[in-house]
C-alpha cells in the first residue's frame, strides 16, 4: 500500500529529478506543496461503482487540485485545470528550460518525449510510432483534415453536431479547392447506435471521399458507434478521421477498440495535462500519405514526429503530460469513469423530477458520460447561463443548436457533492419562478 510519499514517488517528482539533476526541481518548498495535496487512493477497496459513490475516496482527489471554491465550474468539457503535481512538474520543467534552452529544452527535455509517446501509446492501445503529441485536437483533427489529399467535386462526410472548428476547416476546403461538404443530422439524444450508422451510410455517394465524425459529442456528451461506422466505410474504401477531443481519458476504451485510421484528441481537457498539450493517432501504414501542417523533410515521410514539426515550442508542457498520464492510472480508468457518470446523475435526474425540464442527452449505459446538456423549457440559454454566474458563481455552456437548445454541463472528479447541489437549487428556482426582472 502506497503512503503520501510513496504515491508521489510513483507519479514521478523523484524520477524526474533523478533523470535530469537537481536544477529541476525548483525547491523543496515546491516538492512539499505537491506532497501534500497528492492522494493516497490505493488503499480503498472496492469495485469502480462502489468507489463511484465513496464521498472519502473522491475528497482525497479533490484535494489533489488547487481550484478556486469560490465558484462552481462546470464547463471542464471546455479545458480542465490540472493536479497541483502536474503544475509543479510543469513549472520546474519550465525553470530548467530557462537555465539554459538549447541545451536544457533541446537536448534533455525534448528526448524526453519518447517516454511519454511510449506511455500514451500503451495506456491507450496503439503504437508508439502512430502518436503524435500535438497542441490541441484543433491541431491533431486539422493535420488529418487538411493533410488528406482531395480535388474538386470530392465529398465529406459529416454531421451538423460535430465541432464548430472542425466544420469550419473542411468548410474552407470547400471554398478554397471545391470539395463538397455534406452533413446529417442525428437524433438528440440518439439512443439506437444503429440508426446512427444507417445515417451515415445512407448520405454516401460514389463521390464520397472521407467521413469525420465525432467519438463524444461536444454540445451533448453523445458517445457515437465509431468501431461501426468505420467497418462500414472501410468496406467502401472510405477513411474515417474520429474526432475524440472529449472521449480520451473520459471513459474506459482502447483506440485498438475503435479500428479507425485517424483519432485526435486533448490531453487538457480529461488527462488533465498541461494546457496545450494534444494527442494525434496515426494508423501506421497511413502516416507517409498524410501531410503534416508544417512541412517536414522527405526523409520523416513516414515518421510520426513530422507532425510535431511546429519550430521552437516548450518542452515542458510536453513532458508533464507524463505526471498527468501517472495521476490518472492512480484514479483508475473505470473508477473516474463510473464517478463521472454518478455525478451526472446526481444532477440530472433530480432535475428531472420537474415538468419544465428537458435533458438532451442518454442516460442510458454506454452512450454518454460526464457532460450533458439540459434545458428549461420556456428559458433562454444565454439568459440562464448569465444567471448562473451572475448570482451564483456558477460556470456553464449555452448550447443553442437548429435541433436543441440548453446548457452543457461537465462536472469533473474535483466537482463536490455540495456543489452540484448549489446548482441543482440555482436551476430549481428558476424552474418554479422563473428568471428575475433585469
Amino acid at each position: 500500500m502506497y503512503t503520501r510519499r510513496g504515491f508521489l514517488g510513483a507519479i514521478g517528482l523523484p524520477a524526474a529529478y533523478a533523470t535530469v539533476g537537481a536544477p529541476i526541481l525548483a525547491t523543496r518548498l515546491d516538492f512539499e506543496r505537491a506532497l501534500a495535496v497528492t492522494p493516497d487512493l490505493a488503499r480503498y477497496p472496492g469495485g469502480p461503482k462502489e468507489i463511484a459513490a465513496d464521498e472519502e475516496f473522491w475528497r482525497e482527489v479533490q484535494q489533489a487540485f488547487t481550484v478556486d471554491r469560490s465558484l462552481v465550474n462546470l464547463n471542464n468539457g471546455g479545458v480542465s485545470p490540472a493536479p497541483a503535481v502536474v503544475q509543479a512538474a510543469m513549472k520546474r520543467y519550465l525553470d530548467f528550460s530557462h537555465q539554459a534552452p538549447t541545451y536544457n529544452m533541446w537536448r534533455i527535455l525534448e528526448p524526453q518525449k519518447e517516454g511519454v509517446r511510449q506511455r500514451l501509446a500503451r495506456e491507450f492501445g496503439c503504437g508508439a510510432e502512430e502518436v503524435a503529441i500535438t497542441r490541441n485536437a484543433s491541431e491533431s483533427l486539422e493535420i488529418c483534415q487538411l493533410g488528406l489529399d482531395l480535388v474538386a467535386g470530392d465529398e465529406i462526410l459529416t454531421t451538423n453536431q460535430d465541432y464548430p472548428r472542425m466544420l469550419a476547416t473542411f468548410d474552407q476546403r470547400e471554398r478554397r479547392e471545391g470539395i463538397v461538404v455534406k452533413k446529417i443530422s442525428i437524433p438528440v439524444p440518439a439512443e439506437d447506435p444503429g440508426e446512427v450508422v444507417r445515417r451515415f451510410e445512407a448520405a454516401l455517394t460514389p463521390r464520397t471521399r472521407l467521413i469525420l465524425m465525432c467519438h463524444m459529442i461536444n454540445i451533448t456528451g453523445q458517445i457515437l458507434p465509431v468501431r461501426e461506422v468505420v467497418a462500414m466505410a472501410r468496406s467502401r474504401g472510405i477513411p474515417v478521421i474520429v474526432d475524440g477531443a472529449h472521449a480520451l481519458a473520459h471513459f474506459d476504451f482502447r483506440l485498438s477498440d475503435l479500428e479507425c485510421d485517424y483519432y485526435g484528441s486533448s490531453l487538457h481537457k480529461w488527462l488533465f495535462a498541461p494546457h496545450g498539450s494534444g494527442f494525434l493517432y496515426v494508423r501506421r501504414e497511413k502516416i507517409a500519405d498524410l501531410w503534416p501542417l508544417m512541412a517536414a523533410g522527405d526523409d520523416m515521410t513516414a515518421d510520426i514526429r513530422k507532425f510535431e514539426e511546429i519550430g521552437t515550442h516548450p518542452a515542458a508542457n510536453f513532458v508533464s503530460i507524463g505526471e498527468a498520464l501517472t495521476f490518472h492510472q492512480g484514479i483508475g480508468p473505470r473508477r473516474k469513469e463510473e464517478r463521472l457518470i454518478y455525478l451526472r446523475d446526481y444532477w440530472a435526474k433530480r432535475l428531472l423530477e420537474h415538468d419544465r425540464v428537458r435533458l438532451h442527452t442518454s442516460l442510458e449505459p454506454g452512450l454518454a458520460c460526464g457532460i450533458a446538456t439540459v434545458e428549461i423549457v420556456g428559458v433562454e440559454p444565454g439568459e440562464l447561463n448569465r444567471f448562473l454566474w451572475e448570482r451564483h458563481r456558477i460556470i456553464t455552456t449555452p448550447i443553442t443548436h437548429e435541433a436543441f437548445r440548453g446548457l452543457r454541463i461537465s462536472p469533473s472528479v474535483y466537482t463536490t457533492l455540495e456543489e452540484l447541489d448549489r446548482f441543482v437549487e440555482a436551476m430549481e428556482v428558476v424552474v418554479r419562478q422563473g428568471l428575475p426582472a433585469g
